[in-house]
Order: structure tokens, then sequence, then C-alpha cells
């Protein structure tokens, strides 16, 4: 079946689309208001219909599966190369048009629960951040009156209340009471990250694929859930290397005249997993008693953070074999490639 292109620049009330009719050739640009979307394709055959992946995409990518169209999500960064003149609406839709007839690696489209999943990771990302925002900013104001606390959140809670206690006989109760307060939410960022997590866990232990790769050792509750919710659709991507080069995990190159030079790793894709991925690699590697004969080897020729990369790497290839496979995770488990 022919479907017709058509490039959608989403946008908060206004879209822009883009596409060729196949009956007459007439390059059609036309502006289509948020509530009128939907009804627009509705109304018309199945089409492939091309969209950055940014705020919003992912619902209306399931919005117009559901009524029978293709829709394929893509990096804004691979749009970008299309994009020819001035930057506007149009230019988006027709450079979108175009790079949906190009060859290039799709973002999943994701169900609503795995959406859901990533929306708690964000959440408790954003509150790690505020925890450590609060604490710093707590440490500089005491740092003003002279009192220094060592690293750590536990240094910070046992001298806190002697600093506290010390500073009240000089300064006023006004500022010793707003310190105490900016301490106090600390542990209320606490128990709400804790509380994610635990929803994360509930979620993990009636999910079978997140059961799964949490037996991979590096592997824990937050990469799992993320992992699986990052993925989608596993066998979207042809093997596990490709999985990894996705995530960033494998070098950048650069060359000319034939001469290829291989670069730091690429960091393109997610960056949250990736660095969860590389989290996991360095626990192995500080932690694991019998490291097996692969990393013994590594220690010996290459440096420490080459190493962490490359069992990050191992461990995202391992993932994908044994989502797409639909197997147990295997320790001692030799990949046999097919004659």
């Amino acid at each position: 079946m022919n479907y017709t292109t058509v490039g959608v620049d989403v946008a908060k009330n206004v879209f822009q689309l883009h596409w060729v009719d196949a009956d007459t050739g007439e390059i059609v640009s036309k502006q289509i208001k948020r509530s009128g979307f939907l009804e627009h394709f509705a109304n018309r055959a199945p089409c492939l219909i091309g969209m950055e992946a940014c705020g919003g995409a992912q619902h209306w990518a399931r919005r117009l599966i559901s009524m029978g169209h293709l829709v394929k999500l893509m990096p804004a960064k691979f749009v970008k190369a299309f994009v020819i003149g001035n930057k506007n609406d149009a230019a988006d839709a027709r450079a979108i048009w175009a790079a949906t007839q190009m060859q290039g690696k799709e973002v999943a489209v994701k169900t609503e629960a795995q959406q859901a999943v990533l929306a708690l990771h964000r959440i408790r990302q954003q509150k790690v951040k505020f925890r450590t925002a609060q604490m710093n900013s707590l440490r500089g104001l005491l740092t003003e009156y002279g009192e220094v606390m060592n690293k750590s959140r536990s240094a910070l809670d046992r001298a806190i209340p002697g600093v506290l206690g010390k500073l009240s006989e000089r300064l006023p109760a006004m500022l010793i009471d707003s310190l105490r307060e900016l301490w106090n939410e600390l542990e209320t960022l606490d128990q709400q990250i804790a509380a994610i997590e635990q929803r994360l866990q509930r979620w993990m232990k009636e999910d079978r694929a997140c059961k799964a790769i949490a037996e991979i050792p590096g592997v824990g509750l937050l990469t799992a859930t993320a992992a699986v919710a990052t993925m989608g659709d596993p066998k979207s991507f042809k093997s596990g290397r490709e999985f990894a080069a996705w995530l960033g995990l494998v070098p950048a190159q650069t060359g000319t005249g034939g001469k290829v030079r291989l670069l730091g790793i690429s960091k393109r894709g997610d960056t949250y997993l990736r660095t969860l991925l590389i989290h996991g690699a360095r626990s192995v590697l500080f932690r694991m008693k019998e490291p097996g004969a692969w990393l013994a080897q590594m220690k010996q020729r290459r440096p420490a953070n080459v190493i962490t990369v490359a069992l990050a790497n191992k461990i995202a290839r391992t993932i994908w074999a044994v989502l797409a496979h639909n197997t147990p995770y295997q320790k001692n488990h030799v990949s046999v490639v097919p004659g």
C-alpha cells in the first residue's frame, strides 16, 4: 500500500502540515488548530506521518496509530539537517517531511504505562536535584558565618544541630528558624524520593521484562524500569550493538581521505539511561568478587573509566538480548554467531 508522507510540526496550539498530493503533485503547506488536528487525519486515507520526538509527540503518535496511520518519530537533531533557509513553522514541517523519507533510527512510540514510568523517573530526578541544591544552599549560608562542614549528607546531619545551637547565641532567631526549616525540608524530600522508588518497585514486580533484566549484574531498580520504558519494543533494534550505539555507548568517529579516527563515546541518545548504565557498571567493577576473564584482561591494558564504559556497553547489549530473545539471564552464556 502506498502511503502519503505527511510532515507535522507539533506545537501548543497550531500545527503545521506539509505533504505532496499524490494525484496532482501539488505541494500543500497547511496550518491546523489543535482542536481540529485529529479530525483532519480521521477523514484521510492511511498516511505515513513524521514528527519530531518533542513534547506531546508520544500522545499524538498513539492517537494517530489507533486511527490506522503509520507514525515515525525522529530526533530533532536528525531533522535539523533538512531545514533549508530561515527557520519557521512551514520550513520545519517541510524538513520533517523530507526527513521522514530518509533512513534513520526512529524514536520508539511508547505506551502510556511506559510513559508513566519515565514520568516517575523524571520527577525523582528533579527531587534529587532539589535536595542537592538545598544542601549546597544550606552549606553556603552557614559558611558566611564561619561554619564549614565535611562533605556528605550524613556529615551535614551530624553537624547541623550543634552548629545551629552555637549560632543561635549571636544570630537573629528568624534566621535560625529559617535554616532549621531548610534542613527539615531535606527529610521531606527523602521521603518523597523513597515513595517514588516504592512505586517503581511495585511496577517492577508486576512487569516480567523488568524482573528478567534485574538479574543482570549492574542492573537495579532504576536501570531496569528506565531501560524497559525507554526502549519500547526491543525488536525495533537489529542487535544489542545497535541498542548500545543508540544510547551513545560507542566511540564517535571522525575521518577523511580514507583515514578514520575513533574518539570518546558519542553520548548520543538518552543521557539518563546511559548514566544509570555507567553507574551500574562502576558498581560491578568495585563490588564484584569474581570479575571474570574478560574484565581481568581489560584491567591489565585499559584505564578504569574506559573499562567502566566498556562494561556499560556490555550490560546494554545483554539487556537487549534478554528482552529481544525472551530468555532469562545466564551468567556463563556464550553467543553463537549463525553460520
